[in-house]
């Protein structure tokens, strides 16, 4: 029952499926939640992040995971924070915050490596081909949604001269070129979309001045090439850690499944 009016709360939420003044918000719930009411709803394979990812030299990825997750986004701050509080009223008797973080643009299409982040991304006209679940398959037209935060450990990262960062990445910096051959430890070997799969990344920096990171939100149709990158950068297959895990350190891991809105109105409270 807690999970059906969670549901009907969030379906409830005035315009889900385009904008709030302004602000696009994408809900996401813990699979096995959402499958204990809608068992058809969602892909089979699919779990929660219920554990750590423990890999090569005791490297650990942590699981925190949860329920909802709701992002909002906007072109304007306070029009986010607004709304965002207005949204935690709606819910404030189904939920409570177990955490909150903000992000923001930067440097166009950046990281705060300073690299160029999602050069692999599909363009948007193939987006939905690669983040949307074909229409046929349980959870049609939904997402699986891998959200990780990653704090950067900025002293450590920038004493690299730029030629050791790139062999970490596996691109050069100006122009994110992927060098040839990807060092066996780079970035953009152990996640390279050509061997697990595509996703579609829509990372965000998080942070002040003195302590920072990147959020990562990587969408896909399935589940598996979501979670084969990140046993690889754990150096799970065959011992050889991801070089980047060296200088950013995951603080959190979680899987969502992120329904169609379709699937989200039909527990809407006036659609009953």
């Amino acid at each position: 029952m807690e999970a059906t009016a969670l549901l009907a709360g969030v379906a409830g939420l005035k315009e889900p499926e385009t904008t709030m003044g302004g602000v696009n918000l994408v809900s996401g719930f813990r699979p096995e939640l959402w499958r204990s009411i809608r068992p058809d709803g969602a892909p089979d394979r699919l779990d929660g992040f219920n554990s750590p990812i423990v890999g090569a030299e005791g490297y650990q990825m942590p699981s925190t995971q949860h329920d909802l997750v709701l992002w909002m986004a906007g072109g304007s701050y306070d029009i986010v924070f607004d709304e965002a509080r207005a949204v935690l009223r709606s819910l404030v008797n189904l939920a409570h915050v177990a955490t909150e973080v903000s992000g923001w643009p930067y440097g166009h299409d950046r990281d705060l490596t300073g690299f160029i982040d999602g050069t692999e991304n599909p363009s948007l006209l193939d987006a939905a081909s690669v983040a949307l679940i074909p229409d046929g398959r349980p959870g049609a037209g939904g997402s699986v949604l891998l959200l990780q935060k990653w704090q950067h450990d900025v002293r450590a990262w920038e004493s690299l001269a730029v030629p050791e960062q790139e062999r970490v990445i596996g691109r050069t910096k100006p122009e994110s070129i992927e060098l040839d051959p990807k060092p066996p430890a780079s970035h953009a070997r152990r996640t390279d979309q050509d061997v697990f799969g595509k996703i579609f990344r829509r990372n965000v920096p998080y942070g002040g001045v003195t302590e920072h990171g990147t959020l990562f939100v990587g969408f896909c149709a399935e589940q598996e090439p979501l979670r084969r990158m990140l046993e690889s950068m754990a150096g799970i297959p065959d011992g050889v850690r991801d070089d980047l895990t060296r200088y950013s350190r995951p603080l959190s891991g979680a899987y969502y499944f992120v329904p169609a809105v379709d699937a989200i109105r039909g527990f809407a409270p006036d659609s009953r």
